[in-house]
């Protein structure tokens, strides 16, 4: 047995390995005649066509065989292939620098991945992988290198490889494909969502597994736990079958609690909602029994582009999403960019601790058009369903003083307009700022609600990088400084008659589904593939237990305690095996 990368679509598979060779492609960094320089951009030309006509055929059979949603990740792509400022930029360097159309479409690339790579939000930062990979088919389509094809496999397979792109994903044969090892990406990577969307296990992030296999080998996974097996017996192989057929059946019941509400056995209601990037993403939630949308991250509408998106493409935008939510509340989170969130455009100054920088909020607040425009167009949409707004990274009273004084500005401008908004718009905070958490009480009279950030959350609290693997063991979120602030936030919130919920990683992790219930939280907002598995865990207790496991909990001197003792709950309401699928 080994451990290894990171759990990232969760499930059982045994099959034979199918490694998934990359051919080294060989760039040629020589430069040309000018005399040359039109017949390379025809070259690029051409590329780029074929390229477009490629993604487009699997964007239609991912829409036919895997589902809108899915689709909307290959749609991502022919955008990408289709953004002239990056074919304009590459133009420019074959007749700039003189170089061949393969190696200024690759250094194009490279600087563009580098720029999304230095983004902490891990979902904004897989755009470097939806650039990369259009990157990768174009260089091949030039070079009339050909194309890994996983859509007809034979057998049952694990197919492992170094990368497994989000378009390679999109076209595998969902019949006999029963598994995914790659030697890099993570659980937020598009190639993660689409597996866990198709329901493949999947193990990202397993660096050197490549080493220890071979072509053929019988091996078995587990996705839940990042865990190989590379040794298996009769005995095993029907063990494992048997885990795997039971898994099926859970999914299957899980799905009948879809339209079921989430309350505990006591009758006390709790709110699941979604966090989505993109309106799109909104019909997956509603698709998994989404009771709301609790992060609506707007950061996608300002990158990939050559200018702010205006007020009327904003609105679009945020009026989609509310209307697919259909009277269900949507809390969009104002521009979180800035530091580590690198937009062009934006000409921000170079920082040494972007983390602790210029950012979001501190943005807005000194960037007040920009501000203005973007609350216009969520007062605008709050017009067609429950919308709420959140103003991120809040490190104290002053700001969101300020920030309320700008929305009013924008308030009015739209009364002037005689532009329709719910007037009685809820305004809350992300409370992701150790400060935050700790003048809650002062904070709590200048909004309506509090939503926990619970990644950047444990980040500050604990003085770690989480994207550095040296100091990542100390990452943790059950760690009782954390629930303590979190224990704190909630506390003085009820104490206003005002609401808190969670839209960090914590929410949908179902070892903390208990603890945070009886914590008091409000409402849990994650990704909308483990709101079934907590509503189980929510609608399975009652709200008397669920405070006497907190309050054992919050005894204990560390987060191994708690992740142990969290087990052993579960384990007791025979509901461990949730953490398994």
């Amino acid at each position: 047995m080994m451990k290894i990368g990171v759990a990232s679509s969760p499930g059982l598979a045994i099959g034979k390995v199918y490694i998934l060779d990359e051919a080294e492609i060989d760039i040629d960094k020589s430069n040309i005649e000018y005399s040359q320089v039109q017949a390379e951009i025809q070259k690029l030309i051409e590329a780029f066509a074929d390229a477009r006509s490629q993604i487009e055929e699997i964007y239609q059979k991912t829409l036919e065989t895997v589902g809108e949603d899915e689709a909307n990740i290959i749609q991502a792509h022919l955008m990408i292939v289709d953004d002239p400022v990056l074919l304009d930029g590459i133009k420019e360097i074959i007749v700039n620098e003189l170089f061949k159309a393969e190696y200024a479409l690759y250094k194009s690339v490279e600087e563009q991945v580098a720029l999304f790579q230095q983004i902490d939000d891990p979902y904004i930062k897989e755009r470097a992988a939806d650039i990369k990979d259009v990157g990768s088919r174009l260089l091949k389509n030039m070079l009339g290198v050909p194309i890994k094809d996983i859509s007809n496999m034979k057998e049952d397979v694990i197919i492992a490889g170094k990368e497994i792109t989000p378009s390679l994903m999109a076209t595998v044969d969902r019949k006999h494909v029963k598994g995914i090892i790659a030697e890099v990406g993570g659980s937020t990577a598009h190639t993660a969502i689409l597996a866990r969307n198709m329901e493949i296990p999947a193990i990202l992030g397993a660096s050197g597994i490549l080493a220890s296999l071979k072509e053929g080998q019988l091996i078995s996974m587990d996705g839940s736990k990042a865990v190989i097996e590379l040794e298996l017996d009769r005995n095993k192989i029907v063990e494992i079958e048997k885990k795997v057929e039971l898994g099926a059946k859970i999914k299957k019941e899980l799905f009948k609690l879809k339209d079921i509400q989430t309350k505990t056995l006591d009758g006390h209601m709790i709110e699941l909602a979604a966090n989505i990037g993109m309106p799109e993403d909104a019909e997956k939630a509603m698709e998994n029994g989404a009771e709301g949308v609790g992060l609506f991250r707007t950061e996608f509408l300002y990158m990939d582009r050559d200018r702010q998106p205006n007020e009327e493409e904003q609105f679009a935008s945020y009026k989609k999403a509310v209307e697919i939510m259909d009277g269900r509340p949507v809390i969009i989170r104002t521009l979180d960019v800035g530091g580590d969130k690198e937009i062009p455009y934006f000409k921000l100054p170079k920082e040494e601790n972007p983390f602790l920088g210029f950012r979001a909020i501190r943005i807005c607040l000194e960037d007040v058009e920009l501000f203005k425009t973007q609350l216009r167009a969520i007062l605008r949409a709050s017009k067609f369903g429950k919308t709420l707004i959140m103003y991120p990274m809040i490190a104290g009273v002053e700001e969101v003083v300020k920030a309320n004084e700008i929305l009013e500005e924008a308030k009015n401008e739209l009364r002037q307009k005689q532009q329709a908004f719910d007037e009685n718009i809820k305004v809350g905070i992300m409370v992701e700022i150790p400060s935050a958490a700790i003048a809650a009480d002062l904070i709590v009279k200048e909004v309506d609600f509090f939503s926990i950030g619970t990644n950047d959350l444990t980040q500050y609290t604990l003085a770690v990088d989480r994207g550095n693997e040296k100091v990542s063991s100390i990452y943790k979120s059950m760690h009782p400084s954390v629930l303590r602030l979190i224990r704190n936030v909630i506390e003085v919130s009820h104490g206003k008659g005002k609401f808190t919920g969670m839209c960090g990683e914590l929410a949908g992790n179902p070892l903390a589904t208990v603890l945070l219930l009886g914590m008091g939280l409000d409402e849990f907002s994650m990704s909308p593939s483990s709101i079934l598995k907590v509503k189980k865990i929510v609608n399975s207790v009652s709200i008397s237990y669920a405070r006497q496991v907190a309050q054992h909990a919050m005894t204990l001197s560390s987060s191994l305690e708690i992740e142990n003792y969290m087990k052993n709950v579960l384990k007791e309401l025979e509901l461990d095996y949730i953490l398994e699928i």
